[in-house]
């Protein structure tokens, strides 16, 4: 099961990734570095923030658990569902209302021009939000059937989307291209609710979404205050690179226009690796990590840790190699054309190098932070990487001036290094010595 999951995922990202890779090819080539590509990029990144989050597993670590253990099933994920749904939806109208307030506070560095331009992108784009809460809550309900393959490639479909979007722009002036891209997005999410919903009718879960509010709310309180505490917790453990990259992109709006773009397009490289091998392997091999936990077989657990690292450390060592040695011509190869010249590569190439120093860390990270979930130290592993922001801010603060976009990116890789020396510290050193290192793979 580990390994069909693993598989599954791992395709199912890479067809993702692929098509995100053309839909930045066309956005580098028909939008460039510039203005107008950075407002669209910060309009995007909130939502974008919270996908990352909700799709990296917190909210299913969180949910699967509290779901197997609820005996009122349907009431309990509708309750959470309603919830969640109620929140998203007002918050969504809060950032419609107060778009020019939320700019500021995302891109602090953009002058009144500027925010005035990225303010309607903002609110846009903020409503695939709510899309993609929908699409997770029930990818979660299919991961507890054990189906993967809906939720693997349904990011595929918001690529999609965006690519059909800036093909129908082509010729438009750049502030009209900006539009399209962003209601590209929130029909990408439209597709990606329908996919889900369905696999759900397919697998007969569709029962679970009941009528009458008031009933659910019986026998659930104990079990969702269970849930959104662990949700909480595992949120923040589980978004610290993405967080990162949020902070790089509001501190890089005080640079020289293109640097959110560097940073964003160096970002997307850098996450295709740890998507891959990283998340993927992680994704499949949570459940079994658990079962074995709960089974008090630490043995079983410790070995499929450490098969999961020799194989994540090759791999990602790989990966990390080629993309320093050819970052320049990985993208120019991906990159550079129309609108994206040879000094854009250059920056990129740069900003590509600083993050991919991190890719160890960040990606082995993912593996042992299972065990802290196993174990239920949600709240230890927030812990950890809330030192690791700080150790971020203060990072990208020192750098930021005497470094540009690749002190920015410096600092994220830095912060990943604190991320995984304080995550092995948690584990333990001699456990991980021992029984990680030492002892030879059966």
């Amino acid at each position: 099961m580990i390994i069909k999951a693993f598989f599954t995922n791992s395709f199912g990202i890479l067809v993702s990734r692929v098509l995100g890779f053309i839909r930045d090819l066309l956005t580098a080539s028909i939008l460039g570095a510039n203005i107008y590509s950075d407002i669209f990029f910060v309009a995007f990144k909130l939502p974008n923030l919270f996908r990352t989050i909700f799709a990296e597993g917190a909210f299913t670590q969180a949910f699967i658990p509290a779901y197997a253990r609820a005996t009122k099933k349907a009431r309990f994920s509708t309750i959470i569902f309603l919830n969640f749904m109620g929140f998203l939806i007002l918050l969504s109208i809060f950032v419609t209302l107060f778009a020019t307030l939320v700019t500021k506070a995302i891109a602090i560095g953009f002058d009144e021009v500027t925010v005035d331009l990225a303010a309607p992108l903002v609110a846009i784009n903020f409503y695939y939000l709510p899309l993609i809460f929908i699409v997770t809550f029930m990818g979660a309900l299919l991961q507890y059937k054990n189906h993967f393959a809906t939720t693997a490639f349904s990011t595929a479909l918001l690529n999609i989307a965006m690519i059909i979007a800036l093909l129908l722009a082509r010729g438009e002036e750049q502030s009209e291209i900006v539009y399209y891209l962003s209601y590209g997005v929130l029909c990408g999410g439209i597709l990606q609710v329908i996919s889900h919903i369905i696999a759900l009718r397919n697998k007969k879960l569709t029962k679970n979404f009941v009528l009458s509010y008031k009933r659910l709310k019986r026998n659930t309180k104990n079990r969702t205050k269970e849930f959104y505490n662990k949700f909480f917790h595992s949120a923040l453990g589980s978004s610290t690179a993405q967080i990162s990259a949020f902070i790089d992109t509001w501190l890089a709006s005080f640079l020289v226009s293109g640097s959110i773009s560097y940073l964003y397009y160096a970002n997307r490289l850098f996450q295709l690796p740890l998507a891959l091998f990283a998340i993927a392997l992680s994704i499949a091999l949570f459940p079994s990590i658990t079962r074995a936990i709960k089974n008090e077989n630490r043995t079983l657990a410790l070995i499929m840790l450490k098969k999961s690292f020799w194989i994540l450390l090759g791999l990602l060592s790989i990966a990390t190699i080629i993309g320093i040695s050819f970052a320049s011509e990985i993208v120019w190869l991906l990159f550079e054309r129309g609108a994206f010249g040879s000094d854009d590569t250059y920056n990129t190439s740069m900003v590509l190098i600083a993050y991919l120093i991190g890719l160890l860390p960040f990606g082995i990270t993912k593996i042992f932070s299972l065990w802290l979930y196993s174990h239920q130290k949600q709240l230890v592993a927030a812990k950890i990487s809330a030192k690791s922001l700080i150790a971020n801010i203060i990072f990208s603060l020192i750098l930021i001036y005497p470094l540009g976009a690749f002190g920015l990116a410096l600092a994220s890789t830095l912060s990943g290094f604190i991320l995984f020396y304080l995550t092995i510290k948690e584990f333990g050193f001699r456990l991980f010595i021992d029984n990680i290192i030492k002892t030879p793979i059966k």
